[in-house]
């Protein structure tokens, strides 16, 4: 088959986006190498994602889609999909050519989540009119969805109301790297490098107020726990309503805030925690608490939304706006090593059903029945 990409997010988004593009391409190349893969992509720069010879960067051919590439990738891209004669365009971060039923190539999206409609107060006017916009048209004209998670295939349903037979849930993997155990010699580098103690309790995800950060802070002092907790992310303005919160004074220092984990120390990072936290009120898929059970650390993480799907029966669940019951589950697996022990057993376990050659089959099986 010849597969294309919208790949603008692999080569130039380092988070959950950019993640995601760059594993279905690399996993897809790795298993099934009979195919070519062409990426859509103004490339600027291969910081991020170096390509093999089994996939050609497509760029814009004239000087308009170079100047606005943008342009080109709602609009432009038909041509040169057509002229490589694909069999396939998939558009792996929520969109689509807005005229890609002019190509006559089958199409197929992912969508990841719809939290701008649950959640609208966490976006601007002007954002939540575009994404409406862009999902809804993806949505109908697409010839297949991928959602990657059965709580985002609901709500396409119920949101979009499209056809629960067009859409089928991929979920997603990550990085095999964090299932591999980091030496001790080079753990206390990593916490020398971000000055940590030697243990602590972790959250990592971007610090923005749909994770929830405050009320892991108030279990986190409510409960008086001795051990520190340690918030890593990219800092947003929510930062200020946390600081304000906390004080000058910061609870003795206990509460650590790192902004700057580079990615190749994040499995580290995860090995040397001894809990991980991830209270979000609502994910697409969730991928830190997948990274976490990788690294064989224990989860406590929300109720509702995906998070059962991804962390399964491995991790304790809590109702995200009751810090008292967040709190004493920190506790709870705190204060016991034999449920630690367990958590980390079961959580290695579920873990391996979403492992690399699974998802990547459960992509081919998706491309294979559209072709």
């Amino acid at each position: 088959m010849n597969i294309g990409f919208d790949a603008k997010r692999a080569f130039h988004n380092r988070s959950g986006l950019g993640n995601y593009s760059r594993s279905t391409i690399q996993l897809l190349s790795h298993f099934y190498p009979e195919n070519h893969y062409y990426l859509f992509s103004k490339k600027e720069s291969q910081n991020l994602f170096q390509t093999s010879d089994k996939q050609l960067i497509v760029e814009p051919k004239n000087g308009l889609s170079s100047m606005f590439p943008n342009y080109w990738r709602s609009w432009g891209l038909h041509r040169q999909i057509s002229d490589l004669k694909l069999d396939i365009f998939h558009g792996l971060s929520n969109e689509l050519p807005l005229n890609i039923k002019k190509t006559g190539v089958k199409s197929l999206v992912t969508i990841h989540d719809l939290i701008f409609l649950r959640y609208p107060e966490y976006y601007s006017k002007i954002d939540r009119k575009i994404y409406s916009f862009k999902f809804m048209h993806t949505c109908q004209v697409a010839d297949k969805i991928i959602a990657i998670s059965e709580s985002t295939k609901c709500d396409i349903v119920s949101f979009f109301g499209t056809d629960p037979g067009k859409i089928e849930v991929v979920y997603q993997t990550c990085d095999p790297v964090f299932s591999f155990p980091v030496d001790a010699g080079k753990k206390e580098e990593i916490r020398k490098k971000y000055k940590l103690p030697e243990q602590f309790i972790l959250f990592l995800g971007t610090i923005e107020k749909r994770k929830n950060v405050l009320t892991l802070i108030k279990a986190y002092l409510n409960e008086k726990i001795d051990i520190p907790l340690v918030i890593a992310g990219k800092p947003t303005d929510y930062l200020s309503e946390i600081n304000q919160f906390i004080g000058s004074d910061n609870s003795g220092k206990q509460i650590i805030f790192r902004h700057n984990i580079e990615s190749p120390d994040l499995p580290a990072l995860f090995q040397s925690a001894i809990l991980f936290v991830y209270p979000s009120v609502f994910e697409g898929f969730g991928i830190p608490i997948l990274e976490a059970l990788y690294s064989g650390v224990p989860v406590i993480t929300s109720t509702g939304s995906c998070f059962a799907e991804t962390g399964g029966n491995a991790a304790l669940y809590c109702d995200p706006y009751d810090a008292g019951q967040i709190g004493a589950s920190i506790s709870k697996v705190l204060n016991d090593s034999n449920l630690r022990q367990s958590m980390i057993q079961s959580g290695i376990k579920h873990a391996q059903k979403f492992n690399e050659e699974i998802v990547a089959a459960n992509l081919m099986k998706v491309y294979s029945d559209l072709y």
